[in-house]
Parts: structure tokens; C-alpha cells; sequence
């Protein structure tokens, strides 16, 4: 397997890592995405002081209106990551 197909497959397994504990295992609930950003992303979640703003996330995160985040909807927030890493460090790579 190439290292991008390796990344592939560890972003879905880490999803389904989280969504099969409770409920619907295709979908992440609140508490399993609190526990996922909170385990996978610590770097990114140590910053985030408060409730209102992982529900602000939850909320943003949840295009559909289901109170839920499936693998689409994930997808997104992870390129949206992953698009500010990239663009953190070229802005910072000459230091």
C-alpha cells in the first residue's frame, strides 16, 4: 500500500473507530466526535477551552441537521484541517 493509500485507510478506520461505540455505527454522535477530536487531534483540541465551541464545531460539522456527523461530513472537517496545516506550513517554512 502507498503511504496515501495508508492515510486513506487510517482515516476511515478511525472513523468507524468511533462511530461503531453507540447508536447509528455509520454516523458519529456528539460525544463520539468529542472523543475522537479528543484522542486523534489532541494538538487541536487542547486549544478549545469550552462546550459552546465543541457544539459550535458539532453544528458546523452537521450539514444535514441530524444532530449526527457522517463520513461525508467528516470528510470535510478533515480536509478543512488538513488545508490549514498545509497552508501553517507554507507560510512557516522558511523559518
Amino acid at each position: 500500500m502507498t503511504d496515501l493509500e495508508s492515510c486513506l485507510a487510517t482515516i476511515i478506520e478511525v472513523f468507524h473507530k468511533y462511530s461503531e461505540k453507540e447508536g447509528d455505527k455509520h454516523k458519529l454522535k456528539k460525544s463520539e466526535l468529542k472523543e475522537l477530536l479528543t484522542h486523534e487531534l489532541p494538538s487541536l483540541t487542547e486549544h478549545v477551552k469550552d462546550q459552546a465551541t465543541m457544539d459550535s464545531l458539532m453544528e458546523s460539522l452537521d450539514a444535514d441537521g441530524d444532530s449526527e456527523c457522517d463520513f461525508q461530513e467528516f470528510m470535510t472537517f478533515v480536509t478543512m484541517v488538513t488545508i490549514c496545516c498545509h497552508e501553517f506550513f507554507e507560510h512557516h517554512e522558511d523559518e
